[in-house]
């Protein structure tokens, strides 16, 4: 067992790969990720186990609806939001503040991103998240067992929408019960409310993108990039964390924060591309291909379009009609698939630069350190 600083609870050292003992960074991150998705998960149940109990008095159609939304957020996935924005706390903080008091408003974001996921799914027909039947498929699945009439997708659509409307309601809900000073509390929601307005601006430029191919480039992709992932997944939950702990907007902490969570949150969304074309669908918990089959203008196909001989060009162009791995091959051919890693590789050593400069503890220094590795080179 080791001690937490910042929390003032035992912290139980996650198994070891070989080699963690000589490698710092991997030995922090495993001493503090296991029992902090832990709490999170814990804080996560309780608040939903009482929720679902509490729409079940409604109607018993309600508690099964209500159970499908809670079965979305506690479905499993990285938990990196809410990591983030601990360690933007922790690093904040410099270990002088207890965690269970802000562990409410770690845990609603992850209830804010089973909102963005749901819809997102829905959005983008998408049939498996993490490895199971997204939400509209699964109430799909539902009105046919029970026999209702009318069209199922359709039902199953509108459902999940709702459920993901649910989740942002549990996350506003959730967030009220974090511990901290009420004008604290106030400085956290304005940087939740941004949080959110930059998610759903980026979404509904991926959305545009979809609809509009042929005026995109890789300067927009890279600001869908920008919006609908980095912002959200790390660079405000940094910011959250600080918020959390009190510091001023104006910080030097802040600015260092900024820089490397737009630079880690937009290589991990690239990272995000290359496994949705060529990452393995049982580790990832997608279907592989779909962004070529649908022509989706992310960086990479934008940079495959752009870097491609006229010959390979015609071929991206009726991608909808070609064998997906071939494609895949075609898009590697090009030099895109070289070039995003260049793309990745060049924000991590932005993140890193930044992060040497940030007056933030040893400890939290070595765990963003890990984090931006973590997060960018990954197989799922």
């Amino acid at each position: 067992m080791a001690n937490d600083a910042a929390t003032g609870n035992a912290i139980r050292v996650a198994p070891t790969e070989p080699g963690d003992r000589d490698d710092p960074v991997r030995a922090v991150l495993a001493a503090y990720t296991h029992d902090l998705s832990t709490a999170v998960n814990d804080t996560l149940t309780n608040f939903l186990t009482a929720e679902v109990e509490s729409l079940a008095q409604i109607d018993a159609a309600m508690g099964e609806f209500a159970a499908t939304a809670r079965d979305a957020v506690l479905a499993g996935g990285k938990r990196l939001r809410s990591t983030f924005a601990y360690w933007g706390w922790r690093g904040a903080s410099g270990g002088s503040e207890s965690l269970p008091p802000v562990l409410p408003a770690l845990a609603a974001l992850e209830l804010l991103h089973t909102f963005a996921l749901v819809h997102d799914d829905v959005m983008d027909d998408s049939s498996t998240r993490r490895g199971r039947p997204t939400a509209h498929v699964a109430l799909a699945a539902q009105h046919v067992a029970a026999g209702h009439r009318g069209d199922p997708d359709r039902y199953g659509e509108a459902a999940a929408v709702l459920i993901g409307d649910l989740c942002m309601v549990w996350a506003d809900r959730l967030l009220a019960h974090a511990a901290v000073p009420p004008a604290r509390l106030l400085e956290v929601r304005r940087c939740y409310d941004q949080m959110r307005v930059e998610t759903i601006a980026g979404q509904y430029l991926d959305v545009l993108g979809e609809n509009d191919a042929a005026n995109w480039s890789v300067d927009r992709a890279l600001r869908v990039a920008r919006y609908k992932t980095a912002s959200y997944t790390v660079q405000r939950p940094l910011l959250f964390g600080t918020a959390l702990a009190g510091v001023s907007t104006d910080a030097p902490i802040v600015a260092a924060y900024t820089r490397y969570g737009l630079a880690v949150g937009e290589a991990f969304q690239l990272r995000d591309d290359l496994l949705g074309v060529y990452g393995d669908p049982a580790t990832t918990g997608k279907p592989a291909g779909d962004d070529l089959r649908t022509g989706k203008p992310t960086t990479l196909l934008m940079l495959a379009r752009q870097l491609a001989t006229p010959a390979q060009r015609r071929v991206l162009d009726r991608a909808d009609t070609g064998p997906v791995d071939k494609l895949a091959e075609l898009v590697a051919d090009t030099g895109a698939v070289a070039r995003v890693e260049r793309m990745i590789a060049e924000r991590v050593g932005d993140a890193l630069a930044a992060l040497d400069a940030a007056p933030v503890d040893r400890t939290a220094r070595t765990a963003l350190t890990g984090l931006a590795t973590a997060a960018t080179d990954r197989r799922a």
